[in-house]
């Protein structure tokens, strides 16, 4: 029989979590699933869903900063994702110049810092501009970091550290008794982004989904029901609530 998880998701009624201001996560990675999902329930297409999800990512920005979170890393679409249905996946590639060209001055104004990670030149030309252009216009903000993973995956992401580190090795720029984990670090994408603390992983799906596959090594997880559209500020407060209270020993006592 089934037993539910103690990680994942309870509710509580809106301002029942008490955090504390010293055991915040630094790094927040979140994997937003359920857009699908959400849509086909209300009997609406799934690009309705994505839409829907988009106006979520505002929200839990806009919250994730008012906790002084200092990266927060989405993953907006994977290098899996190109198997879904073309009409989806040209939709897909329109909502970064449609949620950049919306926010971008939101994001100026709360000092928010736009990033990316993923291999970015197989994207669309329109939407690599799009991203561009936040990028370039955010770069001097010194608040929170906005990390999206555009056509990201994790293996994608390691395969290519080993090939550059190996190039180095070659070109005698490395040499193999100095490879460490220090040093390979410096080859991901995540470079020079502190691991993520906690992982958010919405609508009850329990599995990383070839997501920062180094980086997670030591990661919190956390597990909700709720589908991405649905999740709101105080899911992500019990998220932080719950991360708060865990003993983090990283292979100690």
């Amino acid at each position: 029989m089934f037993m539910k998880m103690p990680f994942l998701n309870r509710r509580k009624k809106q301002g029942s979590y008490k955090l504390s201001n010293d055991n915040l996560p630094e790094h927040v990675a979140i994997i937003m699933d359920g857009n699908g999902r959400w849509a086909k329930k209300r009997g609406l297409p799934r690009v309705a869903g994505h839409r829907e999800g988009m106006m979520t990512i505002k929200k839990i920005v806009r919250h994730a900063a008012k906790f002084n979170i200092k990266v927060l890393t989405l993953y907006a679409f994977s290098t899996e994702n190109w198997k879904r249905p073309k009409t989806e996946v040209e939709y897909l590639m329109k909502l970064p110049a449609e949620f950049l060209d919306t926010y971008l001055p939101e994001l100026m104004e709360n000092n928010i810092q736009v990033r990316t990670i993923g291999q970015l030149s197989d994207l669309p030309e329109h939407t690599r501009q799009a991203v561009e252009l936040a990028i370039e216009k955010t770069v001097q903000n010194d608040g929170m970091i906005l990390n999206f993973a555009l056509n990201y995956g994790g293996r994608a992401e390691i395969l290519q550290a080993v090939q550059k580190l190996a190039a180095d090795v070659k070109n005698e720029q490395m040499k193999v008794e100095d490879i460490n984990e220090e040093a390979f670090s410096s080859y991901l994408y995540t470079y020079p982004l502190k691991d993520p603390d906690l992982l958010i992983r919405t609508s009850g799906e329990i599995r990383i989904s070839n997501y920062l596959l180094w980086q997670l090594a030591y990661t919190e997880f956390w597990f909700t029901d709720v589908l991405w559209p649905d999740f709101d500020e105080e899911q992500f407060e019990k998220a932080l609530y719950d991360f708060q209270n865990r003993k983090r020993r990283f292979g100690g006592v």
